[in-house]
Order: C-alpha cells, then structure tokens, then sequence
C-alpha cells in the first residue's frame, strides 16, 4: 500500500467515521479504522480510498480521491491516525506507506509509525437483503423531531426516531414520554416501520439520500458516504392513541414572541424542570413563573375565544417545542389543564406537550 493525500481530504475521511468508533473497547480491531486503496485503471488519474469504522451496530464508510502508487487494505487506530491528521499544518500533503505490522505516516519531515491489524480481521455487518428501497432527504425529516428522543435507557425502544409511512407519506415521530413530535415528508409506499437509533441519527447524510431498510437494519447511502446500522429491535408505542383529536379550545399565538417570553420568564429559576403557567383569555395569553428565587410575569396578545384556561408546561420542553417551528404563527389546541397540548402550524410539522401541575 503506498498513496497520498491532501490533509484536508483526509480530514474528511475520517471525520464522521471516527464519531462511531468507541474509545475503549475490549476488542482491539474495533478500536481501529479500516483503511483501503485502490489505484485507477489507466495509472494516470486519481485512485479511489476508503475509510470504515463500526461498533458491531454501526459500519460507516466515507469515499474519496487518493494519488495511489499501490493498492492495498489495512486497520489503524482510529484516534491515533485522526490526531496525528489534525495536527498536520494547514495545506500540507501526508502519505501512507505498510511496513510488517506498521502504517508508516508521512507530512513533510514529519514521520509516525502505527501498529496495524490485518484488514480481514475488520467486521462487517452490512450482510443481509434490504426489502425497501427510496430517495429522500432523510436528514431534513429527521431534524425537527430529534430534540424529543429519549435518553433513558430503560425505555430503550424510545431512544431512536420510529421511520415509516403513513397515508402515502413518509414520517419520523419521537417522543419521552413528556413531548412528541412527528414531522411527515415525501410521498412513500408502506413499509415495516423500524426504529432508527439516536446515535445514528446524527450521521445520517445531508440532502438526497438512497434509503433501504429491512426488519433488522437501515443504510444510508449518499455519493462518498455510506451508513449501515441495525435497528432498535422493539416494538414502538402506538403514539397515535396519546395525540388528542377532540382539543377544541384553540390558541393561534406569534411563534417567536412566545419562545421569547417563555425564555424571559423562566430565567427566574435555575431550577431544572421547572413550569411556566399559561393563563389563556379573550384576546391574551399571560405567563408566569414563581420559585423560591422570585416570581416573573409577561403577557402576549393572542388569538383565543373560549373559555378561560390555565395549563402548566415545562419551561425547557416548551420552549424545545416551540424552537421546531419557523417563524409564521403556531396553534395551541388545548383541552384542560390535565391533558396533553397539541402544537402546529398547519404544515407537515405537529408536536404534544404533556402538562405539568402549577400553583
């Protein structure tokens, strides 16, 4: 194996690769990248590199361009080669080259030397058939749902977005149990709905992207990057049974003005979890905070004819909410104080916020 790089390409290379390699693992090769080359066919362009990392539930594979002298696969650490990488100057040209059991690193008068680890010793868990297969910009739909996955462990089934269709139109829903959002995009056919992990929301690619999924794993397949995962093996909630249908009191309210007073009063508690009471009337909407550090108060005018109607939510999950929406007005449709709040704006874009007790 023998090729070049510019630095910047293969920052590139590395970078989301190296966001699923574990720092510590009790299986050395898993700590490491798979790195491969491959010269052209003419010997006169470009060669073509790879660059692979997993954890047994995740194989990332990022593509690019290489001067490539000889062909060739290996594993190197992933760290070591990121760090060495990053503290390179700006601009500069780094070449690899294999000793017997080395990567030999090069840049300028700079020269490292990493111990390597056979490249068939690397795992591959992108084995199996994917029954469906579409187009979309996955990244875009997932976005404005991701705040509300869950990190609890317990309820492992919730930490992922649940991906499948609904009416002919691809959806991502997540939730903890306190909020839910569910955001639909393009046209689909029915598939078998899976649950794709939180970890792995955050490498999908942005833009157009091939999606394929199966009962057990998902891919993500753009020009240089390719995502393969397992998914969550669970069943999701049916989060359609807790989405009010009947909320009949409506309040049409300036998205922005509210995400701000919301902020506004909340600074009066650096207690975490704390509620903000909305006092809905003819014509206006007043929030208020009290805590053992003070008591705050603000007031909005808004769009809202029924009855009068005090709900608590909390702070933070409100203002989560809120901050998925962009900056047209946002309906609150509203029962009572005890039942869950639904948040839209007539669009593609539908949140519930679970209530909280206030004095």
């Amino acid at each position: 194996m023998r090729a070049s790089f510019e630095r910047s390409e293969l920052l590139r290379l590395l970078g989301p690769v190296t966001k699923v390699v574990e720092a510590r693992n009790t299986i050395p090769v898993l700590g490491n990248v798979l790195l491969a080359v491959t010269p052209s066919a003419d010997g006169i362009t470009d060669g073509s590199v790879s660059v692979t990392g997993t954890d047994l539930d995740i194989r990332i594979t990022n593509r690019g361009a290489a001067k490539v002298a000889e062909g060739g696969a290996v594993t190197v650490s992933a760290s070591k080669l990121g760090d060495i990488v990053r503290k390179l100057p700006t601009g500069a040209d780094v070449s690899i080259s294999i000793e017997p059991n080395n990567l030999i690193v090069k840049s300028g008068r700079s020269r490292f030397k990493l111990p390597t680890l056979p490249a068939e010793d690397f795992p591959d868990i992108t084995v199996g058939e994917f029954t469906t297969t579409f187009t979309t910009d996955l990244a875009a739909l997932f976005k404005p749902v991701s705040f509300a996955i869950s990190t609890e462990e317990t309820r492992f089934y919730l930490n992922g977005i649940y991906l499948h269709a609904v009416d002919g139109k691809l959806r991502a829903v997540a939730t903890d149990g306190h909020r839910l959002a569910q955001h639909d995009g393009a046209a689909a056919e029915s598939f078998p709905g899976v649950i794709v992990p939180r970890k792995v929301v955050g490498l999908v690619p942005p833009g157009e992207i091939d999606v394929s999924i199966s009962s057990t794993k998902v891919r993500f397949v753009s020009d240089a990057l390719e995502v393969v995962s397992k998914v969550i093996d669970a069943t999701y909630p049916d989060y359609q049974r807790v989405i009010p249908r009947d909320n009949a009191k409506v309040a049409s309210v300036d998205r922005a003005a509210l995400f701000a007073a919301a902020d506004r009063v909340s600074t009066i508690s650096s207690e975490r979890g704390r509620s903000v009471k909305l006092s809905f009337a003819d014509g206006s909407l007043a929030l208020s905070v009290k805590s053992d550090e003070g008591s705050a108060e603000d007031e909005l005018a808004v769009g809202y004819d029924a009855e009068p109607l005090e709900i608590g939510f909390n702070a933070s999950y409100l203002r989560d909410v809120l901050g998925t929406f962009g900056d047209e007005s946002v309906l609150l449709r509203l029962n009572d104080a005890s039942s869950p709040a639904v948040i839209d704006a007539g669009g593609p874009m539908l949140c519930a916020l679970m209530p909280m007790r206030v004095s």
